[in-house]
């Protein structure tokens, strides 16, 4: 699992370095923002270890490009002095923790450990609405707003009134698309939906 670290402190870097491979970890040691902004987050779990004092591009003005570009990766921030406004700003934006120098090392490896699991469990929930995403495209427009208007708890009959087509004939796409999706069960199908984000509105 890897953390990057970004300090431009370099004995803070190397220390901080140290500590992560001895528990296993592998460490990125970098010493600015702009530094980190070019290297390529893997697919994989990973951290940010971030001091908020940089020069030029500070630890805050990175967490929010990171935001702006959509880019997830659990953030544990490091300063050198407890300021509460900015512990404060920053958790609200997402960091997982704001931890003070001096650093306790079984705080920082806690703080990493927690990070790195999930960012582990939202690059698991990303690989199975990738799968989810990948069978709902097998649906036709058809059976897409059929799904739709089940999520929403509608009936066949209901279903047959809002498309204008026969009772029979929604029977027949139901068939289809829970064979595609490889579901069992209405309560499978919903749940399914809601994954998506599918609903009738969104369909027609």
């Amino acid at each position: 699992m890897l953390v990057f670290v970004v300090d431009d402190d370099a004995s803070v870097r190397d220390a901080l370095g140290r500590l992560l491979r001895s528990a296993g970890y592998e460490a990125r040691l970098l010493s600015s923002a702009p530094e980190f902004l070019a290297q390529e987050v893997p697919d994989a779990p990973c951290c940010l270890l971030l001091d908020v004092q940089l020069p030029g591009l500070s630890g805050l003005d990175l967490q929010e490009e990171l935001a702006a570009a959509h880019i997830q990766i659990p953030i544990v921030f490091i300063s050198g002095q407890s300021d509460v406004p900015m512990s404060v700003k920053a958790m609200k934006a997402g960091a997982l923790e704001f931890l003070t120098k001096p650093l306790r090392e079984e705080d920082l490896l806690s703080a990493v450990g927690l990070a790195l699991e999930r960012d582990r469990l939202r690059l698991q929930e990303e690989k199975v609405l990738s799968a989810v995403r990948a069978k709902y495209e097998t649906l036709s427009a058809r059976e897409q707003q059929v799904l739709g208007l089940v999520a929403e708890g509608l009936m066949n009959k209901q279903i047959a009134a809002a498309m204008g087509i026969s009772e029979r004939t929604v029977k027949i796409h139901r068939g289809h698309l829970t064979r595609k999706l490889g579901v069992r069960s209405v309560a499978e199908l919903v749940r399914m939906a809601d994954q998506l984000g599918t609903g009738a509105s969104n369909d027609r």
